[in-house]
C-alpha cells in the first residue's frame, strides 16, 4: 500500500475500512476497503479526520488485513459455530447450538505468541447458548507477509482452535442416602434442586430411589440403574463427608468405576467425587452444598456431563483459581468468575 494526500485519493481504491464516530450517537464504518474513491468523497474522509489515505499498492507475498483475517478465522472455527461479516479487519465467531466451548488452549497460545495478529475468546469449558458471541480475531497492521500467516497454520495444527459440543438429553439416576432422610426423620430437600438443575438442560430424572448408609445397597443399586434401568448418569447425594458413617463414596468405588478424584478445589463443593463406570457412564458424589449453595462445583460440571466430555483430575485441578464463589449479593453466575481457572 502507499500513502497520498485524501485530495489526490480519487481514483484510488482504499485498502482498509473507514470509520466514523459520532460522540453518543453512532460509531460506523462509511467506506469500506476496496471502494474506488470519488470526488464527493474527498469532504466526508476529511470530516473524519483522513488528511491522508492507504491505498492499494499490489505487493508480492503480502495480504490485506481482511484476507488475513479469514485464514484466522479457518484456523478458529469448528464445529457448531458462523462468523459474521468481516468490519474493519475484524471476524467474530458465535454458537449456532447450545453446548460447551471448547479450546485447544496451548494452540491458541501460540498463534497469539506469534506478533501482528492475535485471536480473543471467551473462556472455554463453559456452557454457551445459540447465538453467543465466542471469539474475535484479526490482525494488528494492515498488511501482513503471507508466509507470517502460513506459520499461524502451523502453530494452530490440523484441528480447529475452537468447537462447541451439543448438550444432549440424558436420562439420569439419582440415588438419594442418608438415614435421616430414608427413615423419615428429616424431609428430602435435595432431591427437588437436582431435578431443577437437571431439567434447566431439558434432561430428566427417571430413577430414583432413597437408601440408607448401607454402602453395599448403594453399590447395587447404581450398578443397577446403569446396567438394567439404562441411566446415562448415576447422581448420588449424601454421605460424602469422612465421617465413618459416610459410605457414598465407598459405594461407588466398590462399583468398579474409574475413581477421577474425590474432592475438588472448588467452595462450595470441596467433597465432590467423580467417577466413570466402564469409562463412559458418570457416577457423581455430590456434598451437601449442592442442597443449599446456589451456585457449587456442580454447576461447573454438569453441563459438560451432559454433553460427553470427559473432566480429567487435571482440568479439576486448575478450578482452585477462580473455584471460589464469593456469593454475591445478585449473584450474576455464569457471567463472572466463578469456576473460570484457565
Amino acid at each position: 500500500m502507499k500513502l497520498i494526500k485524501t485530495e489526490e485519493a480519487v481514483g484510488h481504491v482504499l485498502c482498509h475500512d473507514i470509520t466514523q464516530i459520532i460522540r453518543g450517537v453512532s460509531k460506523g464504518r462509511i467506506f469500506q476497503k476496496g471502494h474506488i474513491v470519488t470526488e464527493e468523497d474527498i469532504p466526508v474522509l476529511l470530516s473524519v479526520g483522513k488528511d491522508h489515505l492507504y491505498v492499494f499498492e499490489k505487493e508480492e507475498g503480502m495480504l490485506h488485513e481482511n484476507d488475513a483475517a479469514i485464514i484466522l478465522k479457518d484456523i478458529c472455527q469448528g464445529k457448531n459455530m458462523e462468523f459474521g461479516e468481516i468490519k474493519e479487519g475484524k471476524i467474530e465467531l458465535a454458537s449456532t447450538i447450545d453446548g460447551i466451548f471448547k479450546i485447544r488452549r496451548n494452540h491458541l497460545k501460540a498463534v497469539n505468541q506469534l506478533g501482528e495478529m492475535m485471536i480473543a475468546s471467551r473462556h472455554g469449558d463453559t456452557f454457551v447458548k445459540k447465538d453467543d458471541k465466542l471469539a474475535g480475531m484479526r490482525i494488528i497492521p494492515l498488511v501482513i507477509e503471507k508466509e507470517k500467516m502460513e506459520k499461524a497454520k502451523a502453530a494452530a495444527g490440523d484441528k480447529p482452535l475452537f468447537d462447541v459440543l451439543p448438550i444432549k438429553k440424558k436420562k439420569i439416576g439419582l440415588i438419594t442416602t442418608g438415614n435421616e432422610v430414608y427413615y423419615g426423620r428429616i424431609q428430602d430437600t435435595f432431591t427437588p434442586v437436582i431435578i431443577e438443575k437437571i431439567e434447566a438442560f431439558d434432561s430428566q430424572v427417571t430413577e430414583h430411589v432413597i437408601l440408607n448408609d448401607d454402602h453395599e445397597r448403594i453399590t447395587k443399586n447404581i450398578i443397577d440403574m446403569i446396567e438394567n434401568k439404562k441411566v446415562d448418569m448415576v447422581l448420588c447425594t449424601g454421605g460424602m463427608s469422612v465421617d465413618p458413617d459416610d459410605k457414598t463414596p465407598l459405594a461407588i468405588k466398590n462399583t468398579g468405576a474409574e475413581m477421577i478424584s474425590y474432592g475438588s478445589p472448588v467452595l462450595p463443593g470441596a467433597m465432590f467425587l467423580l467417577a466413570y463406570y466402564q469409562g463412559k457412564v458418570p457416577v457423581v458424589g455430590l456434598p451437601g452444598c449442592v442442597m443449599y449453595a446456589k451456585r457449587t462445583i456442580f454447576d461447573l460440571v454438569l453441563p459438560r456431563l451432559l454433553a460427553d466430555d470427559p473432566i480429567s483430575v487435571e482440568e479439576l485441578s486448575v478450578l482452585g483459581e477462580g473455584g471460589l464463589c464469593l456469593d454475591c449479593p445478585v449473584c450474576t453466575f455464569p457471567n463472572c468468575g466463578f469456576g473460570k481457572g484457565h
